[in-house]
């Protein structure tokens, strides 16, 4: 394949960059022609900015590479909410948004950042960071006032359907909250709310036994969560993802300033990590740039 990208720049060479379909650079098996970047580089001065947009562009094509081998796809759900938002920016309907020609350049875009997102996530998910305390007294002492609140972590069992009842019966909401009330009343009894969280909670969080983040106490479904005493079962309660259950499981007070110093610093460290293990990505890759194209 190489031999085949690599005649094509030979018999592409002569026209110089002038030419819009010249090759100035190859990534593993892909090509970045003058056109692809053409529109960034109109306001560049000089050869150095002409390259960190070149660079900007491997780094692109080989997030978008590694993502289609892991098999990364963002959902048809999360493109259309993005193109919703972008509608609503603008004023315009989603309709009317769609017959710009622009539409599907704009559109497939927003299938690459959100791609490019996942792919962070999921490289990303599995790092836990601990804080040193000259960490938090270097980058956060100026945060810190001292007036706490209260957040309390629950564990959740969410229901959405039963998948065997039968489709006739558009009465799903009795039928999950039936069920819900058969584990509630097992778990009353004794039963792990976390080994019946892991076997059939419908909601991403099953695998960690329904546990929540750290929630503020600051409406009133958290404050039912708040009044739960020790192993004590909620009643069922409405959830965006269905109907619930759920247990208290801990509390704490923090510093809400002082907490959120710490996911800042957390998530530059997070950043660092995804940089580094781009660039072990772009150091065994196949990379060739033509500076002589530019």
């Amino acid at each position: 394949m190489r031999a085949v990208i690599a005649l094509l720049l030979f018999s592409l060479g002569a026209s110089g960059a002038s030419n819009n379909n010249t090759i100035i650079a190859l990534v593993n098996e892909n090509v970045i022609t003058f056109k692809s970047i053409e529109n960034q580089l109109i306001d560049t001065n000089s050869l150095d900015e002409k390259l960190e947009i070149i660079d900007s562009q491997i780094e692109f094509i080989l997030q978008i590479e590694k993502a289609n081998q892991l098999g990364i796809n963002p959902s048809q759900n999360d493109i259309l909410e993005v193109l919703t938002q972008v509608a609503n920016n603008n004023n315009i309907t989603l309709e009317q948004l769609k017959s710009y020609p622009e539409f599907p350049s704009l559109r497939l875009e927003i299938l690459n950042r959100l791609t490019i997102l996942k792919l962070q996530q999921i490289i990303t998910k599995d790092i836990k960071f601990n804080l040193t305390d000259d960490e938090v007294n270097l980058n956060c002492i100026n945060t810190i006032n001292k007036k706490n609140i209260k957040q309390i972590r629950v564990a959740q069992i969410i229901i959405s359907q039963i998948e065997k009842l039968d489709k006739t019966n558009n009465n799903q909401e009795k039928a999950v909250r039936n069920f819900l009330l058969k584990l509630s009343n097992h778990i009353t009894k004794g039963a792990s709310f976390d080994v019946f969280a892991k076997l059939h909670s419908q909601h991403p969080s099953y695998a960690n036994g329904g546990l929540s983040d750290w929630l503020l106490v600051d409406n009133p479904t958290i404050e039912m969560f708040d009044s739960l005493q020790e192993g004590e079962v909620s009643s069922i309660y409405a959830n965006k993802a269905g109907w619930a259950i759920a247990i208290k499981v801990d509390e704490r007070y923090v510093d809400p300033n002082l907490e959120k110093c710490k996911e800042k610093i957390i998530y530059k460290k997070t950043q660092k990590f995804y940089f580094d293990w781009l660039k072990d990505l772009r150091d065994s890759a196949y990379i060739e740039i033509y500076t002589d194209k530019l």
